[in-house]
């Protein structure tokens, strides 16, 4: 039996960022992972399908005649190499992470950890060990969620852990739910010439985010040859003739699609199996384990970060909180705003926000003003042959503060993080417009934006 300070189940982005900064504020720490290192968003999610989209945005443009002014219709698309170039990244990235563990002392457990009691792990699988900490992190991501719809089990039905496995091209593909996992898994089968059919169940694709970037990209994916077909609700899934058929009501009226494969695309569920031995119930917020403003569950000394307890599901949320709860187990903690999510989605043009939307902050009472800046004669759009892009900003209309920021344009996950700074340290647009931005980069919108905004401001 080994005794630590913390013991973390789960080697994910929340839990490997905790275990590395418990260690490096002097605690002894071991971490329990029964796959690879890394968790979903390096292994299953977001490394792997970002490292799928830069391939296929390769393809499409010499097939197409893209920016690169070479153009080869008959270039054919090899998916092994594709995938093995993926694999080769994503391994790399997960050597590099079990690197940093060894360097930082913290000891890994390979196996299944299950929570026995307070203080208690046992692990087992390919290492069988009895370890006992102080504190327990739990870590353990989320896994895709099938909904309870009739015919989700035909062969043929796929999650995004299958689609990343699997080496296939599909000459036609159904996609359930317009979210980030579907509109990504879009433009990379619709990039390799695949006939791609998103059926989303709002009245948007992205309906989570501000409401002109989802319409804006429905169009785009519309003109590049995908069909999206809006407030559709999905009924069941049948076997066809010529593959899957979709069966789906659209406001009372009943419609069907059909291809030969169908991507369920609807959301993630936290995971959860076996995590607590039997008769070790904590409390739980819906499918989520329940945890305080100090990430502890309901279990005495059991604390929870990132997709098994967080509402949103992104990795930098899942770092930030394994941050935020080793500081405040082992150091004097530091403040981190935690409300303020950006969140990427790598569709092309790329699209970013952070902050408020306008209609959330009408919802909430807030006066608001917006700026935009368009990008139809910015250089580095031109120069790329980018797609109608802007750059929204959501002010507060008496004080100034920035308070949202909503991209869609290239390199737009590289810049948000400067508009998130601005939101969290109350800037305004004024202050933003002190510091130059340079030419030619695609940030120059910003003061265009910003420009706009204040002019909306004064007025």
């Amino acid at each position: 039996m080994k005794q630590y300070d913390l013991i973390v189940i789960g080697a994910g982005p929340g839990g490997y960022v905790a275990a590395l900064r418990a260690a490096k504020l002097g605690a002894s720490v071991a971490v329990v992972e029964d796959r690879e290192p890394g968790g979903t968003c390096l292994n299953r999610g977001c490394i792997p399908t970002k490292a799928m989209l830069h391939s296929s945005q390769i393809y499409h443009d010499i097939r197409c005649g893209g920016p690169c002014g070479v153009r080869a219709e008959n270039v054919s698309i090899d998916m092994e190499a594709l995938m093995a170039r993926t694999r080769e990244i994503t391994a790399k990235l997960s050597a590099g992470v079990e690197a940093l563990l060894k360097a930082a002392k913290v000891d890994l457990f390979r196996g299944k950890g299950v929570i026995t009691a307070p203080g208690a792990v046992q692990v087992t699988g390919e290492q069988e060990a009895t370890l006992t900490a102080d504190r327990i992190l739990a870590a353990t991501g989320s896994v895709p969620a099938r909904p309870p719809i009739p015919g989700l089990e035909l062969p043929g039905v796929l999650t995004s852990d299958d689609l990343l496995r699997s080496a296939q091209l599909y000459d036609s593909l159904i996609i359930m739910g317009g979210g980030v996992i579907g509109v990504e898994f879009a433009t990379f089968y619709n990039d390799l010439g695949c006939k791609v059919t998103i059926l989303e169940g709002l009245d948007r694709l992205l309906p989570t985010m501000d409401r002109e970037l989802g319409q804006n990209l429905g169009l785009i994916m519309k003109r590049r040859g995908a069909e999206v077909v809006l407030n559709a609700m999905v009924q069941s899934v049948e076997q066809a003739e010529e593959g899957l058929r979709v069966n789906y009501d659209q406001k009372g009226k009943a419609g069907s699609v059909t291809g030969r494969a169908v991507l369920c695309a609807i959301g993630r569920k936290p995971y959860l199996d076996g995590l607590f031995a039997p008769g070790l119930a904590p409390e739980m917020d819906g499918p989520r384990l329940k945890v305080g403003a100090d990430f502890q569950t309901s279990i005495p000394g059991v604390y929870a970060i990132g997709d098994v307890s967080s509402k949103i599901q992104l990795a930098h949320v899942a770092s930030a909180q394994g941050t935020a709860c080793a500081e405040a187990l082992f150091g004097d903690p530091e403040q981190h705003d935690l409300s303020l999510v950006p969140g990427c989605v790598y569709c092309r043009p790329e699209i970013a926000a952070v902050g408020m939307t306008e209609a959330e902050a009408k919802e909430a009472g807030i006066p608001v003003k917006t700026g935009k800046g368009l990008l139809g004669s910015n250089a580095r759009n031109l120069i790329i042959d980018g797609d109608r892009s802007f750059i929204k900003l959501v002010a507060h209309a008496e004080s100034g503060e920035l308070l949202g920021a909503h991209l869609m344009c290239e390199r737009s996950s590289d810049m948000i993080s400067e508009l998130a700074q601005a939101i969290a340290n109350h800037l305004t647009a004024d202050q933003l417009l002190r510091a130059m931005r340079p030419h030619p980069t695609f940030e120059e919108s910003v003061s265009d934006a910003l420009l706009d905004l204040r002019s909306k401001l004064r007025a």
